[in-house]
């Protein structure tokens, strides 16, 4: 998909990326408008909202975005509405899923009640054509490392845990490391930034050689180990 649009923009506190399925519980209700909005469309119309990482600052208190506005990633990833359900006091779960990359032109804070922007949608999966090869002999090497992480961090745990069946597709196996490993919100938001898949599986053989030097080290990880798959999010 290229050429631009204009998304509705859900802020949460890491990146969504595409291939990955994304659970939302919708409770606030500036988004609560927005499913509605989404619900009121025709049937063939994309379902589809704009989830971007905030760089900083949180949403509180009132207005669109609080007191003051959080600072935004400039590029996030839509979410398709897969499923819908509705809760009798007005809240929604929504299925949602990542598709394709864009790139924030201008957000615009006055045309409802939550943001929307003008984006520029990013190449998808063409631009690897020249790279595949390579993307191959990466995807290999990083399924490997991940597979290693997985193991090392349930060691940690004390758990046992059948390792999962990763992808073929180096790209989608990219997005799902990106998506799955315990990373700073800056190192994923990175992740999506780059456009080529070869690219992105050579900076994660870096950072997953990086972490299960970490992990050796300090025989610790910071986090639960059901947080290495992608977590329900609430707004």
């Amino acid at each position: 998909m290229m050429g631009s649009d204009t998304v509705p923009l859900f802020p949460l506190g890491s990146p969504l990326f595409p291939g990955m399925v994304l659970p939302l519980h919708i409770f606030e209700e500036r988004y609560r408008l927005l499913v509605e909005d989404l619900l009121a469309l025709p049937e063939q119309a994309p379902r589809r909202f704009g989830v971007v990482a905030i760089r900083q600052g949180w949403e509180i208190g009132g207005g669109a975005f609080g007191d003051a506005d959080p600072a935004l990633y400039d590029v996030g990833c839509a979410a398709v509405v897969r499923a819908v359900s509705g809760r009798e006091d007005g809240r929604f779960d929504l299925v949602t899923v990542g598709t394709d990359r864009f790139q924030i032109l201008k957000v615009h804070r006055d045309l409802s009640p939550y943001l929307q922007a003008d984006v520029e949608w990013l190449p998808g999966s063409d631009t690897d054509a020249d790279t595949r090869p390579e993307a191959a002999a990466l995807g290999e090497v990083v399924g490997q490392l991940f597979l290693r992480y997985i193991s090392q961090v349930a060691s940690l745990h004390g758990t046992e845990i059948e390792l999962p069946e990763l992808p073929e597709s180096p790209r989608e196996l990219s997005y799902l490391v990106a998506a799955g490993a315990l990373l700073t919100a800056e190192d994923r938001q990175a992740l999506l930034v780059e456009d080529l898949t070869a690219a992105r599986l050579a900076a994660q053989s870096h950072l997953l050689r990086r972490e299960l030097t970490v992990l050796a080290a300090l025989r610790a990880v910071p986090v639960p180990l059901v947080q290495l798959a992608v977590p329900s999010s609430q707004n």
